[in-house]
């Protein structure tokens, strides 16, 4: 999975312990102080990021390929201010390359913009299409595109006594100071669920995601 600026590396962080001159909302993850966000992670799944038009499209051979396209410069922008969602505005571009450089053409692309709770739990998704325009002449063409999602504040954030015992301040002889909070399996549950991700890729059919994979 390829990530980008804004997105947080885990839910909560895998947070050890909040420090003496830790500031509130600020926790640790292996010793590195970390600011926790309820903003969701920007990332695109890696088999989905790029497609391969085919001509003849029954046909993998190389000499076959007519179209690449691929998402790049993935950018999310998250607004907490309302009361109820926190919502995450989605830009990326798309760049293509063709291997017939003659005559005008457009080609379109459908992609999908996908919610995705812990471990893969998908409870949002928006479909739509990009297009793209090759001039006379041209091998290449690009474009921007993007879309939105919304993600429940509620969900998106833990619960006050999780949050307590994760960043409970760890004293010099406490017995429970080496412990990660996260053993403990009610903890982890809890951390998985508030772990929020906005997805981003091609729509992709079986053959062209079994080339993805393969190749």
């Amino acid at each position: 999975m390829r990530s980008f600026p804004f997105k947080a590396t885990a839910a909560v962080l895998l947070a050890l312990g909040l420090g003496a001159c830790a500031r509130e909302g600020d926790i640790f993850q292996t010793g590195v102080l970390t600011t926790y966000t309820a903003c969701p992670a920007v990332a695109i799944p890696a088999p989905a990021g790029d497609v391969t038009l085919f001509d003849p499209s029954g046909s993998t051979d190389a000499s076959a390929i007519d179209v690449v396209a691929t998402i790049t410069d993935l950018r999310g922008t998250c607004d907490e201010s309302g009361a109820e969602n926190i919502a995450t505005t989605v830009t990326f571009t798309v760049e293509a390359q063709r291997r017939d450089n003659r005559g005008a053409r457009d080609v379109v692309l459908p992609y999908f913009i996908s919610v995705v709770q812990g471990s893969g739990n998908v409870v949002a998704k928006k479909l739509s299409r990009v297009s793209l325009h090759f001039e006379d002449g041209s091998y290449r063409a690009a474009t921007t595109a993007g879309g939105g999602a919304n993600v429940s504040k509620a969900a998106a954030t833990l619960p006050e006594d999780i949050r307590r015992r994760i960043t409970r301040e760890r004293r010099p002889g406490d017995p429970q100071a080496a412990l990660d909070p996260l053993a403990d399996p009610a903890v982890r549950a809890a951390v998985d669920r508030a772990h929020f991700e906005v997805m981003v890729g091609f729509v992709l059919t079986p053959e062209q995601l079994r080339y993805n994979a393969t190749r």
